[in-house]
């Protein structure tokens, strides 16, 4: 892995035609279709080069909706939160939130309790977000693929899956938001079919807990997982980010994923896969 110090102003180190979008949608002329909606809570925004119906897109932005209504933590009529209040026994809920249950079950053994959809909130409560995020932005792509879409960028509250790339010869450029000033970038990576995920404290404060020692997860300020699938990058994100300095060489030993971390005195590490991945510095 390969520290540095993201320095005083990580604009002139990566070029301030990057810092002003998250996503760089390229250079060349436009062909295709920009959508931006507001769903589970977030911004999606997709950028889509090619010919696309209007019905794919909108087929795509209702899986979204669908997960958000039956998974929701937040809508108290969500299938949900029917179970968390014990309306529901888990053998009664639908297969797919059992699907999603096992799956996070699975990840948690895996993780070595690190990633407990079960347990990781203070209240106790069931709450399996930092996968269906990831999970149903996945599910959403596929309606793309299977519309015969290659190139487009599917960003869902900074959960990106990257298809292709916007204009011949180059990928997505994908930012990893400075954790300490949300209008700087740390890096840029230029993605190409692959998934971006970031777990951070930046925004919602300490919401990520060290299950072994009941107290927020204190090392990193933000954790970035790169890896072929964004169900797992998002978990392994979080999963990372809760164990500490050794989280990034968890990742690691998941064959086809990186990650970058910016830890609290905003020094970056990052591990070698993302080296052919990083836009270098100007």
């Amino acid at each position: 892995m390969l520290p540095a110090d993201l320095g005083s102003s990580v604009e002139d180190e990566i070029g301030p035609d990057v810092v002003r979008r998250l996503i760089d949608h390229g250079s060349a002329p436009f062909e295709g279709t920009r959508r931006v909606d507001s769903v589970m809570g977030t911004i999606v925004s997709l950028d889509v080069r090619g010919p696309a119906s209007a019905a794919t897109l909108e087929g795509a932005v209702n899986v979204l909706r669908d997960a958000d209504t039956r998974y929701s933590p937040y809508l108290a009529d969500s299938e949900l939160s029917r179970l968390a209040r014990g309306e529901l026994e888990e053998r009664e809920c639908s297969a797919e939130l059992r699907h999603v249950l096992a799956l996070a079950d699975d990840l948690c053994r895996t993780s070595d309790g690190y990633f407990d959809v079960r347990h990781h909130r203070p209240d106790g409560r069931l709450d399996p977000s930092g996968l269906v995020k990831g999970w149903a932005t996945e599910k959403a792509a596929h309606v793309l693929d299977a519309a015969g879409l290659h190139s487009y960028c599917l960003n869902v509250g900074g959960d990106v899956i990257a298809r292709g790339g916007p204009e011949q010869g180059r990928g997505w450029r994908v930012g990893i938001r400075h954790p300490g000033d949300a209008s700087r970038l740390a890096r840029a990576l230029e993605v190409r079919d692959l998934a971006v995920a970031t777990s951070g404290s930046y925004e919602r404060g300490d919401h990520i807990w060290d299950p072994h020692t009941g107290t927020p997860a204190a090392d990193w300020a933000s954790v970035t997982v790169v890896g072929p699938s964004l169900t797992y990058a998002d978990v392994y994100a979080t999963a990372a980010f809760a164990m500490g300095r050794r989280g990034l060489a968890w990742v690691a030993a998941h064959p086809g994923y990186g990650a970058y971390g910016i830890d609290t005195d905003e020094q970056a590490t990052w591990t070698t896969a993302l080296d052919e991945l990083l836009v270098p510095r100007v």
